[in-house]
């Protein structure tokens, strides 16, 4: 497979709706952001075979699918302003021996787990890129009736390997005191807070960001546009973690103004984003 400078590792899903199934999963936010920044991208992902969902992936990647017997699917159920989720099925665990020979050079790679999916051993396979987890996937674990509960997870010497990690307080909600842990785990670790911005901790030091203002009308994927984001401009802004993390919220905001699930931003707003940045 060609080369490219944006590695993804994580599964697509099925999330199931009155509608049928729809695709979600981190990789589907993110492939097309990193896309929309010029990034040749690549996916290693695990479905079942003839997926249909994989089809929208392929405009936007080069997609490499280890087959499995089931798609990774969920379903979730929301009561007021509580979410329960499901896990109804998961595809195959992924490997570093399964990244294409042609991707291992890859400048930026985003870890981006959903059931566990991704060994954590990659991480120190690639000394040479910029590293980035977002480890919602680690933080679950599910009952013998599918619903999904949060898992306590610190992997120090995983995380030793990772530049820069990124979670939400929702994430640990139900352990808020693995935010210190965490901050101390990376070099750089950013915790989202949606509309309250975040912080980014540097070394451990705090440093508080603001959110981009906007009026909220779907924040479905927010986190992972977020994420992406960051990655995607570091080498847009010269690697400086403060100016991406402007471009980051800019467009995390943005994508929250949008009913759908994939047309979140344009390449109009990207531009308009870097650009921002570099009048400052």
């Amino acid at each position: 497979m060609p080369n490219i400078d944006y590695l993804l590792i994580g599964h697509l899903t099925a999330d199931i709706v009155k509608e049928g199934r729809l695709l979600g999963g981190t990789v589907s936010y993110a492939a097309p952001i990193a896309k929309l920044f010029g990034h040749r991208v690549g996916l290693l992902s695990s479905a079942a075979v003839g997926e249909d969902l994989v089809e929208p992936l392929l405009s936007v990647a080069d997609v490499s699918i280890r087959l499995a017997k089931d798609t990774t699917t969920f379903s979730n159920i929301y009561e007021e302003s509580k979410r329960t989720q499901y896990v109804h099925a998961h595809a195959a665990k992924l490997s570093y021996d399964m990244i294409p020979v042609g991707w291992l050079d890859t400048p930026l790679l985003h870890l981006a787990p959903l059931v566990e999916e991704v060994d954590t051993s990659i991480a120190r396979r690639f000394p040479d890129a910029t590293v980035l987890l977002t480890p919602q996937g680690y933080l679950r674990r599910w009952d013998a009736d599918k619903r999904v509960h949060f898992k306590r997870w610190l992997d120090k010497d995983m995380l030793s390997h990772v530049d820069i990690l990124i979670f939400s307080k929702a994430d640990i909600a139900d352990a808020p005191d693995l935010e210190a842990e965490f901050a101390q785990a990376s070099e750089h670790v950013i915790v989202t807070d949606g509309d309250k911005g975040g912080i980014y901790y540097h070394k451990g030091e705090a440093i508080p960001y603001a959110s981009y203002p906007v009026e909220e009308v779907e924040p479905t994927g927010a986190g992972d546009v977020f994420a992406a984001s960051l990655l995607a401009s570091l080498p847009k802004v010269n690697h400086d973690m403060n100016a991406a993390l402007k471009v980051a919220a800019r467009l995390a905001g943005i994508s929250v103004t949008r009913l759908g699930t994939r047309d979140t931003v344009s390449a109009d707003e990207v531009q308009t984003a870097l650009d921002a940045i570099q009048e400052k």
